[in-house]
């Protein structure tokens, strides 16, 4: 019961209505779209090589006739599930001098979490779609100034509508940052929920993002 109370008071604070079709849906009526992108290591570039970068994304950002938000999320790295497989590795190892290697190797693991925090850094970019939804009021509610602001409603054809341009949005800068050496890929649903379950849980373990940056990378 505590639980739920928790996850009601906390979900009042938020403007997101709900998350459904790989869309945020605010509760003003606005729809946004998280890409989760790639990175790249700018210091190791040649001087020539940087300079193409900047011209390439300043071209970029000029192409841009809407806002976006670029968002970089460090976490606390779990390195449990690795040392356990490592562990898994060297009960399974019949070599004597490779099983004491593996332990020497764990142990070097763990002493080096305890003094160092390992962080893992995602980034992402935040695709807004805002239209003007005009929301009627009654006689009565003018009357009172403390009512309740009522959220605008959206039926599914507009729903589909505003989703469609929201999409052509998130097209043009896939193919923007493409010609910048990044990637980017959509949030689907389930991913998104657990973007915004992990920022409000920073002890929640972070695998299956992890999971997602390395498959962008082998594409």
């Amino acid at each position: 019961m505590a639980q739920k109370q928790k996850s009601a008071s906390v979900q009042q604070h938020l403007d997101i209505k709900e998350i459904r079709d790989d869309l945020i849906v605010l509760k003003s009526g606005g729809l946004r779209a998280i890409l989760m992108t790639t990175s790249l290591n700018f210091a190791l570039k040649s001087s020539d090589e940087q300079d193409a970068i900047i011209y390439r994304y300043q071209n970029f950002i000029n192409s841009l006739d809407f806002p976006i938000q670029i968002v970089a999320a460090s976490r606390k790295f779990d390195i449990s599930p690795y040392t356990e497989n490592l562990e898994q590795r060297q009960a399974q190892q019949e070599n004597e001098l490779l099983r004491i290697q593996t332990s020497e190797y764990i142990d070097f693991i763990k002493e080096l979490t305890k003094i160092t925090n390992i962080m893992t850094e995602s980034f992402y970019l935040v695709v807004p779609y805002s239209p003007t939804i005009t929301i009627k009021k009654g006689f009565l509610t003018n009357l009172f100034k403390g009512a309740k602001k009522k959220e605008p409603v959206i039926q599914e054809e507009k729903f589909q509508e505003l989703k469609n341009n929201l999409w052509q949005r998130v097209e043009f800068i896939i193919a923007g940052l493409q010609g910048t050496g990044l990637k980017a890929v959509p949030l689907k649903t389930d991913e998104l929920v657990e973007l915004f379950y992990k920022l409000y849980n920073p002890s929640a373990k972070e695998e299956p993002e992890l999971q997602k940056a390395k498959e962008m990378r082998l594409q």
